[in-house]
């Protein structure tokens, strides 16, 4: 299936745009489809612990996606 992912702060500039659109098998989870981000992204490689979510909502890497959700990615951020 094919899966639009919106990119936010330094996997926008990774990326030179808002948005990837990459293909995943219809069984596939959040994890699959960063792991898809990050082969077509070269600057993503080393990204392991992205924040997604679905539908504006934070969700596991193991969850299951059907290609109708809004994914977003984030990357991790730290604060003190």
């Amino acid at each position: 299936m094919t899966v639009s992912v919106l990119l936010f702060a330094r996997y926008r500039e990774a990326a030179g745009a808002p948005a990837i659109v990459v293909e995943v098998g219809p069984d596939a989870t959040l994890a699959d489809v960063w792991n898809r981000v990050r082969a077509a992204v070269p600057g993503l490689g080393s990204e392991e612990r992205p924040l997604l979510s679905c539908d504006r909502v934070y969700a596991a890497l193991d969850r299951p996606i059907t290609g109708r959700e809004e994914i977003a990615a984030f990357p991790p951020v730290s604060g003190g």
